[in-house]
């Protein structure tokens, strides 16, 4: 079964790790958010991409959540004491990530192509993909006035309330080589638990990707990133009370309508109508059983669509 995830953060990082662990590897391809990217102290930075290759290859801090496992931070701290920008955590051993990133892009060569060479290095098996090559960047609309989304993330905490989202770039953004390809060719479209509006939503801002999933003839569903109305780490419920008036399965699947045909949700939300058909599982992925769970409660929903 050829399947294709829509990933961002590390909701997406851990769906596409339960799937990576139970397909066989060209059977996968990841769909990874560009629109946390930023280009900080000379480098492009692409977090939600490393965040799926280090969780996928064992490099992920599992702790934070985020950046690499046995981490040091002698450079940033470098940084900082020549009063630089230090505020955005860059580890050592990401750096190097960064560098050979930065400078492959300054040659010309597309961000999907230099992603493509850096998890083959990496050792990891499925493709991974951007969702675009072209700039695209996620605005968020707040009290504050309107910030980019490192700085309301990161340096502000996502403390702020979200009023709207915009995608810089989206109007002119093509999907990467590869993307359109494997949604034609998949037998099953997933969406991973990532927060609808900043990490998959950059994905399917790119038109012709919603297009592709508009116009399926195979089956799509998604994976809720609540559980009893709560996420499981960050703004996600926040944001869907504020902005889509509520954090039940039926405000979540709206952020997809047209687009699925399906929504896993958590046993804690049992019971409760989707608009769509519901798949009741336990969805925490924090272990091994929990990602062959919610694999499996994916990969059968196909069978019980078609």
């Amino acid at each position: 079964m050829k399947v294709v995830v829509l990933a961002g953060g590390l909701g997406g990082s851990r769906l596409a790790r339960a799937l990576a662990e139970t397909l066989d590897p060209g059977e996968l391809t990841i769909v990874g958010n560009i629109g946390d990217d930023i280009e900080i102290l000379g480098l492009h930075v692409s977090p939600d991409l490393d965040t799926i290759l280090y969780t996928l290859t064992g490099r992920l801090d599992e702790t934070k959540g985020w950046g690499r496992a046995g981490e040091s931070w002698n450079a940033l701290e470098t940084v900082a004491e020549l009063g630089g920008e230090s505020w955005f955590r860059l580890g050592d051993l990401d750096l190097g990530v960064h560098l050979v990133r930065t400078e492959a892009l300054g040659r010309g060569e597309p961000l999907s192509a230099v992603t493509t060479r850096i998890a083959r290095a990496f050792g990891l098996e499925p493709a991974l993909l951007p969702a675009t090559d072209e700039r695209l960047r996620t605005w968020l609309a707040t009290p504050a006035g309107e910030l980019p989304f490192q700085e309301w993330f990161v340096a502000r905490g996502h403390r702020d309330e979200v009023d709207g989202v915009r995608f810089e770039g989206a109007e002119a953004a093509r999907p990467a080589p590869g993307v359109l390809e494997a949604l034609e060719a998949a037998d099953l479209v997933a969406i991973a638990p990532s927060n609808p509006f900043v990490s998959i939503g950059p994905i399917l801002a790119v038109a012709a990707i919603r297009e592709a999933l508009e116009r399926r003839s195979v089956p799509a569903v998604a994976v809720s990133p609540l559980i009893g109305g709560e996420a499981v780490r960050g703004p996600a419920a926040r944001m869907l009370a504020r902005m889509a008036g509520g954090t039940s399965p039926a405000h979540v699947a709206a952020r997809y309508e047209g687009l699925i045909d399906a929504l896993v949700i958590d046993e804690a939300d049992a019971g409760l109508a989707a608009g769509v058909r519901t798949i009741v599982t336990r969805t925490m992925m924090d272990d091994g059983e929990g990602r062959r769970r919610v694999a499996e409660a994916v990969l059968e929903s196909a069978a019980a669509l078609r």
